[in-house]
């Protein structure tokens, strides 16, 4: 039987260990929502200092040479493209996910012709969906919702493009990227991996998958902040037959030629729109220092084996309680969260906050734990699951202030 002690033996020999002190997080609080907002790194206030108090305000419009701000977003993407498995000059940094999002399904429907299916997941994160109906509305496609398990036997040949997430953002259900990027490509259609929940938590191997696409955050698992810009990947082999819909300035050949006709980027650039949200570039690539000599087979590693304690301390301790699991049990198919449910789960995830253990909720019953292996201990888990059971076996949960929803969930 799993003890605190043992918990706190695991945090010792923990090769990790050393980074949570690369971020500034709060004393007495147990954070498991960094697959929502990640935690703020130690090292961010000093770099926004610096860009605030000397670069924009002393070195004014002469930054965008003196301080390197204009080739930020090709310079952070090439760090990300490292923790996501891609070639230098595949990944850039720009605009939203759901920009993105558009932007490549766009193209890779662009790049189809004859095709008129877009293939989705039914229980993808919403935002996906949303954008792949205006894009199948704006290109004549059908938009295809199959269930998760149901998806693969759903390609057929019609299809021009499978959009998926590669970790559900509900259930931390994780698909096969191989698996699924061979048998799209068997059927002739393309693939758009959403990688929002699992860029920074755990290797993902674009390149060895033979993917086309790729999109995802910089404020979950990669800390960038609130609001942080996105990424978007393509394929080199992809690039030159790319043609993305929202053709700004920045994504041109040329872009200080100010020519009145749009000539392409040859490269990655060619994805970009309008000008970079410098800041939060800035605060994304001073956060990535974070993993800074990290093995990412080892902060998989760790997010196993804290999401396998988190699901034996529930079985042992909350499942009485009117908990299920909202997540696979099998660690490989599982990304680096576990998901209860509960009928009460909001009121609970409240009274949980209040005694500084942040989870979240998502609707209309799932209490959400993101492990972030880099600053996340297995003590925490441990503290967490004597919490949740406190909290329920004394109804503590039920009170109008936990019941009351709050704009953000």
């Amino acid at each position: 039987m799993t003890t605190r002690e043992q918990c706190a033996a695991l945090d010792a020999a923990d090769p990790l260990a050393h980074c949570r002190a690369r971020f500034d997080l709060p004393a007495g609080t147990i954070y498991l929502d960094g697959n929502s907002l990640g935690a703020m790194p130690a090292n961010v206030p000093a770099r926004m200092k610096q860009a605030l108090e000397q670069e924009w305000a002393h070195g004014l419009i002469r930054s965008w040479n003196d301080a390197d701000w204009y080739p930020a977003p090709q310079r952070v993407g090439d760090r990300i493209a490292k923790l996501i498995g891609a070639g230098q000059g595949e990944v850039i940094v720009a605009d939203s996910t759901s920009v993105n999002l558009f932007k490549v399904l766009v193209a890779a429907t662009r790049m189809r012709p004859g095709r008129r299916a877009i293939l989705a997941e039914r229980t993808n994160f919403p935002t996906d969906v949303y954008v792949a109906s205006s894009v199948a509305e704006m290109t004549g496609c059908e938009l295809r919702c199959a269930e998760p398990d149901d998806v693969v036997a759903a390609i057929d040949e019609n299809v021009a493009i499978v959009s998926l997430t590669h970790v559900n953002y509900k259930t931390g259900k994780r698909y096969d990227l191989q698996e699924v990027t061979r048998r799209a490509h068997e059927a002739g259609a393309l693939v758009v991996w959403d990688l929002c929940h699992s860029a920074g938590a755990m290797p993902v191997d674009l390149n060895r998958c033979e993917a086309d696409f790729a999109v995802g955050c910089g404020y979950k698992y990669l800390n960038g902040g609130p609001g942080a810009p996105a990424f978007v990947f393509v394929a080199t082999r992809h690039l030159a037959a790319v043609r993305q819909p929202l053709t700004g300035w920045h994504g041109h050949a040329r872009p200080f030629d100010f020519t009145h006709e749009y000539v392409p980027h040859a490269g990655i650039d060619r994805m970009l729109t309008g000008t970079a949200p410098q800041l939060g570039l800035i605060a994304l690539e001073s956060a990535l220092d974070a993993f800074d000599g990290v093995d990412l087979d080892d902060v998989r590693a760790k997010s196993v084996a804290l999401g396998d304690l988190f699901i034996a301390l529930a079985d042992r301790e909350l499942m009485r309680l009117g908990c299920t699991l909202a997540s696979p049990r099998e660690a490989s198919r599982r990304g680096s969260q576990v998901s209860l449910a509960h009928k009460e789960g909001y009121a609970i995830m409240q009274a949980l906050i209040e005694r500084n253990v942040i989870g979240d909720f998502r609707a209309p019953d799932i209490l959400r734990f993101g492990f972030a292996p880099l600053y996340v201990r297995y003590v925490d888990i441990w503290d967490s699951i004597a919490a949740l059971k406190d909290i329920i076996e004394t109804d503590a949960w039920n009170t109008e202030a936990f019941r009351t929803r709050k704009s953000v969930t």
